[in-house]
């Protein structure tokens, strides 16, 4: 079955550098699109960043460019943000979706992972 698995979450510093992994299984990674999306308390799920299917594109949100990276490993089926200089509004449950697109788009979420920004 399509299973996407976020780690790398936590409680980090403000200033922090962690890099959260989402691994997947049960479809064709390298034909799907990753992003990395996060959601804050209170607030709409915003999109952070997004990489091609082949990982020759990809851009990123305002608030966060330059400091975080999108990359993805095809081989190991996996996606990666790195994030640096963390800070406390970006605490929030950071999710990876899938999105291969065509006749019959297909789109999976993860369950999330919590990233806590706190000294």
């Amino acid at each position: 079955q399509v299973q996407l698995v976020e780690s790398g979450g936590g409680l980090v510093q403000p200033g922090g550098s962690p890099r959260l992994s989402c691994a997947v299984s049960g479809f064709t990674f390298s034909s799907y699109a990753m992003s990395w999306y996060r959601q804050a308390p209170g607030k709409e799920r915003e999109l952070v960043a997004a990489i091609t299917s082949a990982g020759d594109r990809s851009n990123y949100a305002d608030s966060v460019k330059g400091r975080f990276t999108i990359s993805r490993d095809n081989a190991k089926n996996t996606v990666y943000l790195q994030m640096n200089s963390l800070k406390p509004e970006e605490t929030a449950v950071y999710y990876c979706k899938a999105v291969r697109n065509g006749l019959v788009s297909k789109v999976y979420w993860g369950q999330g992972t919590q990233v806590t920004v706190s000294s």
